[in-house]
């Protein structure tokens, strides 16, 4: 009678564990992964053959179409975090903590990509792999906190303490976003400014630099809906493995 009793729970938690309805996400996978590789191929034909050569800067400017987009990507994804850890703390709906931990995950990456390769183009730009300029800075205090958030979640595990605190922390961290946009216009710093940003720029370079937006911000919604699977599917394994470890201890 034991045996069948630890039998039927564990059947009830793998019946909640049900495959993804064939429909909306795989298709939206199918349709932002074609897109994204479409426009991944295009971007790489612009930046390299149709946007022109910059003439101080020679060939490391066009780091710039991927150090841009990486960094949009990295300030988007803090920005989803936040959004996701608010509707948690209203809703209580785990689905929510999901999105949290995607967009925390996704946009430590890409920050940190963007950080190389803006000290790569700084290198050959001021000269100097670092330079303690305030958006850099800012930039920095944002890596920092996602690094925080992924590892107070990890160390926290999947529990409702976890998720409050998590959600507290990206709050109060989504506020160097606009610290980081709008650095170059509170101080002075080696980041030009928007007067100079949208000045005389070839529009080549502006649409190569809009395509390459468009592509990253598509590769990003991709990853979006991967990362999220995964953490639900981690989830509900987690749920199943305790609910087989609660029947064997009974």
């Amino acid at each position: 009678m034991a045996l069948a009793k630890r039998e039927t729970r564990i059947e009830q938690q793998s019946a909640k564990i049900k495959s993804p309805r064939s429909g909306k996400l795989p298709l939206a996978s199918l349709i932002l992964g074609t897109l994204s590789f479409v426009g991944m191929m295009i971007s790489l034909w612009m930046i390299f053959l149709y946007a022109p050569t910059e003439e101080v800067q020679g060939d490391a400017q066009r780091i710039f179409y991927f150090h841009v987009p990486m960094s949009w990507i990295g300030m988007l994804a803090f920005v989803i975090l936040a959004i996701a850890s608010i509707a948690y703390l209203i809703t209580k709906d785990e689905r929510w903590d999901w999105v949290a931990r995607a967009a925390a995950e996704s946009g430590a990456v890409f920050i940190t990509l963007a950080t190389i390769l803006g000290s790569i183009w700084g290198k050959t730009t001021w000269g100097t792999w670092w330079s303690w300029d305030p958006k850099l800075t800012a930039v920095l205090v944002m890596w920092f906190m996602y690094i925080a958030y992924i590892m107070l979640r990890s160390y926290m595990g999947r529990t409702t303490s976890s998720a409050y605190s998590g959600a507290v922390l990206a709050i109060v961290g989504v506020i160097d976003v606009p610290i980081i946009y709008l650095s170059v216009v509170w101080w002075r710093t080696l980041h030009p400014g928007p007067e100079v940003a949208s000045g005389d720029l070839p529009g080549s370079v502006v649409l190569t630099l809009m395509v390459s937006l468009l592509t990253f911000t598509l590769f990003y919604s991709f990853l979006m809906i991967q990362l999220y699977q995964l953490q639900k599917t981690q989830a509900q394994a987690e749920r199943l493995r305790a609910g087989v470890a609660y029947g064997l201890d009974e």
